[in-house]
């Protein structure tokens, strides 16, 4: 705890100890009160000039706190020459507690250790001046007034400090889980981006592509297919649609949500992407050269899932006519997916794009701890081929890396 932030008056605190601590004094001193007698200055009005010094010095308690006990030592000093008034010397213990308080670390430290030794050595002096009672006596009084305010001060400073301390932890904790809980607001909102996306882009796509083609073609029988197609890919996307309401459904509901998609359901999806991109001359394949085919962890099918479906998406939207070929491999604990289809063919009606798709799938890719690539490739034939490319850990200890 460093220095108390100066200010440009008296607290009102202060204003009122001092106001106490004189009013107190001339109480005193109208009654006759005096601590001593004998005294260099025995005239009883000289004890009011220390009292008066050391009343202003306790508006300096706070402002100037060292200031204020090192001309309190003083103003104490002086009153020991005087008939003396118990009030100066409560203020000075006052003072000599703010010190230790409102101080700076290193006057907290000091004033303490000063006080002790200024008791050791009036002690000892009084040892070699007065008989030992009186000076043990003396000592103890010294004592109470410069020692005991001190530490007590000490204490009262050390438990701010603990407290400063356990309330700027508290600060950082709630700063800390504050921030954990927007980022974890904000991986699920993404996360749910990407559902989202995947989910219903690929309906949606075909949706808006036979739509066009029944609304351009004149022929009543290629309308009506076209339509079918629209149909079939409406249902489905509302299936997706409520599949991904299930999975946000509280637990209130009291409902299993429907089971994340896996590999085993891209067979179904290749042929229903076949069947929607027939009429754009896009033949789907599913080629699975993987050598063995045990379940793999729940977060890898589904990004594979994901990576394939949102592939065949963008063939639909913008490959142009030839064979849509997605590829499945496996080798030292990694999952390979790859899709390639043609580009570069006449124009057709297609669907637009906002480029989502690709970053979803790297963000996929990525948080598993693999790696994503999607571009321009030479096809076997030498013709352009777009090539999506995906490797996933597929080991739970590889995860993450």
């Amino acid at each position: 705890m460093g220095r108390v932030a100066p200010v440009s008056r008296p607290h009102r605190a202060d204003v009122l100890i001092a106001v106490c601590g004189l009013s107190g004094g001339l109480l005193m001193w109208l009654a006759g009160l005096g601590l001593q007698a004998g005294r260099p200055f025995g005239a009883p009005w000289s004890a009011l000039l220390p009292l008066a010094a050391m009343a202003a010095l306790e508006l300096l308690r706070r402002v100037r706190p060292a200031t204020a006990v090192a001309l309190g030592v003083v103003a104490l000093t002086a009153d020991q020459l005087t008939p003396g008034n118990l009030a100066t010397v409560v203020m000075f213990t006052d003072l000599a507690y703010a010190a230790v308080v409102y101080g700076t670390a290193s006057a907290a430290r000091r004033v303490p250790a000063a006080a002790s030794l200024v008791t050791v050595a009036v002690t000892i002096g009084c040892l070699a001046w007065l008989r030992p009672a009186e000076a043990l006596l003396i000592g103890v009084v010294v004592g109470m007034v410069a020692v005991l305010p001190a530490l007590t001060g000490a204490g009262v400073r050390t438990h701010r400090v603990a407290a400063d301390a356990a309330r700027l932890r508290a600060e950082q904790t709630a700063l800390l889980a504050e921030m954990d809980r927007a980022q974890a607001v904000t991986a699920e909102r993404s996360r749910m981006a990407r559902e989202l996306h995947d989910m219903v882009a690929g309906h949606l796509s075909a949706i808006a592509i036979h739509s066009t083609a029944a609304l351009s073609l004149d022929d009543p029988a290629a309308s009506r297919d076209a339509l079918g197609v629209v149909r079939e890919n409406s249902v489905a996307g509302l299936a997706e649609m409520r599949r991904l309401i299930g999975l946000l459904r509280t637990a209130e509901d009291h409902r299993e949500p429907a089971a994340a998609p896996a590999l085993s359901g891209l067979e179904a999806l290749v042929r229903l992407s076949g069947a929607n991109a027939a009429s754009g001359g896009l033949v789907c394949v599913l080629e699975d050269g993987r050598r063995s085919r045990e379940r793999l962890p729940a977060p890898v099918e589904l990004a594979a899932y994901r990576i394939v479906q949102e592939s065949l998406t963008n063939a639909l939207k913008h490959a142009a006519p030839g064979p849509v070929t997605v590829r499945l491999g496996d080798a030292g604990g990694v999952l390979r997916v790859e899709v390639t289809s043609v580009y570069g063919g006449p124009e057709r009606p297609r669907a637009p794009g906002s480029g989502a798709g690709l970053v979803g799938m790297r963000e996929r890719a990525v948080l598993l701890g693999g790696t994503f690539e999607a571009g321009p490739a030479d096809g076997p034939d030498g013709g352009g081929v777009w090539r999506v490319r995906a490797e996933l850990p597929a080991a739970e200890g590889m995860m993450g890396r």
